[in-house]
């Protein structure tokens, strides 16, 4: 899948930090605590990525995290009533997470990992389930890659060769 490259410098970005966890490593001497967030950014108008930053301290992590975020930026689209064009089902490690389509004025139905990627790419009505693994790190990736492979009417159009009219019937 071809993704454009998006100048996270360009954009207003908002961050959230959706969990940090306590890990820690066993070495010759014992055990070194460190910290893994997990940070998603976005504009609220379409542009949204997901990271992972780990350190010895929190808010090192934090900033690491919000980092790799940035580099990994991805366009959404978004229909004319906030939601998403259709229906999609993502998969990512052992989650499973139904993206479905909303009419204007049901807002976001989502668990608090979804919520935060869907909220930061600017989508207003949006129903999502979870099913499989609920692992924050995972849901919140596989939102992400069913957000990307989720294509307008005019994507479809130009990669069958039709007019949007003759797409949509």
């Amino acid at each position: 899948m071809k993704r454009t490259i998006i100048d996270p410098n360009t954009l207003e970005l908002n961050d959230n930090v959706v969990a940090i966890r306590r890990v820690s490593k066993t070495v010759k001497g014992g055990r070194t605590p460190r910290f893994s967030a997990l940070v998603v950014v976005g504009d609220g108008a379409g542009h949204v990525g997901a990271g992972l930053g780990k350190a010895a301290e929190v808010p090192e992590a934090i900033r690491k995290g919000r980092e790799a975020a940035a580099k990994n930026l991805v366009t959404v689209a978004i229909d004319d009533n906030k939601s998403i064009p259709h229906d999609h089902i993502a998969k990512y490690g052992s989650s499973t997470v139904l993206l479905k389509r909303a009419p204007e004025g049901t807002g976001i139905i989502a668990g608090g990992s979804a919520r935060a990627i869907l909220e930061l790419a600017g989508i207003k009505n949006i129903r999502t389930k979870s099913l499989g693994s609920n692992n924050k790190v995972n849901v919140v990736f596989a939102v992400l890659d069913g957000l990307t492979k989720i294509k307008n009417p005019e994507d479809y159009a130009r990669l069958r060769g039709k007019s949007v009219d003759e797409i949509l019937g």
